[in-house]
């Protein structure tokens, strides 16, 4: 049995998914946890892995996990913070209840696992925690402000505690995936989108449009859809390589870091809103 152990949010699709499948492929020990573990029929096969109810708004399911895998493989050597939910909108359109949930999961419930596994790394005295982030935290997209705010906390987080725990030789690293088909981004909520008064849902209507638009073209540069498996081969690399704090994933994610170092702040801006805001509002 391998003696190296990640715990990973939010599998039941996506990068948490295939991040799962490829730690046990390498023979890894996967604790892969979900809301709804009784849905998933693929990882509950695989050798050397715990599949396990998580909710990350949920204190007392994340001490049972975490006490799960200690009592599984005696130990957590890396903490996959993946479990998020999506939000797109014009800003107005978001109530409290709905700003409150997005940040609940995205930002709350991933400090709520981190600060639950932390002491596990610090008796080990080594550990390696992977936020998943968004290009959406590298840029803030018009239609994504709550979204994207959020994303900003875990990437402020993220270099907060690298800073932090590095005495305890706990490494703490962020992802920022671009687009890609199972991307959370990409979705939209019909009930955000549906609040405001008639000319911010027209408007609203106009950056749903556009920004699909967008995102699609992204999603498939060179003329191929991006692959999920390149986020879960990039989570595997900063696991067991020495990466640095802030990463991207993705051909248009790496593009617009690239971008955003050599245009002016003002050229930046200029070229998001050309691309992503209607101008007949």
């Amino acid at each position: 049995m391998n003696s190296k152990t990640v715990l990973i949010t939010g599998c039941s699709s996506g990068f948490g998914k295939q991040s799962a499948k490829l730690f046990q492929s390498k023979g890894w020990n996967v604790v892969a946890t979900m809301r709804s573990p009784e849905k998933e029929a693929d990882l509950g096969e695989l050798e050397n892995t715990l599949l396990c109810r998580l909710d990350v708004t949920d204190p007392q399911s994340i001490r049972e996990v975490v006490d799960k895998s200690l009592d599984a493989f005696g130990r957590i050597d890396v903490l996959v913070n993946n479990a998020g939910i999506s939000g797109v909108g014009v800003f107005e359109q978001w109530d409290e209840d709905s700003i409150h949930d997005l940040f609940d999961t995205n930002v709350f419930g991933l400090m709520r696992v981190t600060k639950a596994v932390l002491p596990v790394m610090r008796r080990q005295r080594e550990g390696t925690i992977i936020n998943i982030s968004s290009l959406a935290a590298l840029i803030a997209f018009p239609f994504a402000s709550v979204y994207s705010s959020a994303k900003f906390a875990v990437e402020g987080l993220t270099e907060a505690l690298a800073l932090e725990y590095a005495p305890f030789n706990i490494s703490v690293k962020a992802i920022a995936p671009g687009s890609y088909e199972t991307s959370l981004y990409t979705s939209m909520d019909e009930g955000i989108l549906a609040n405001g008064d008639d000319q911010i849902r027209a408007y609203s209507a106009k950056l749903a449009t556009k920004m699909n638009d967008n995102v699609t073209q992204m999603a498939q540069q060179g003329g191929e859809p991006s692959d999920p498996r390149e986020v879960a081969e990039k989570v595997y690399e900063c696991a067991t390589e020495d990466t640095p704090t802030h990463n991207v994933c993705g051909r248009d994610a790496e593009s617009f870091l690239q971008m955003k170092k050599s245009l002016s702040e003002q050229e930046m801006s200029q070229f998001i809103s050309d691309q992503v805001v209607p101008k007949d509002v």
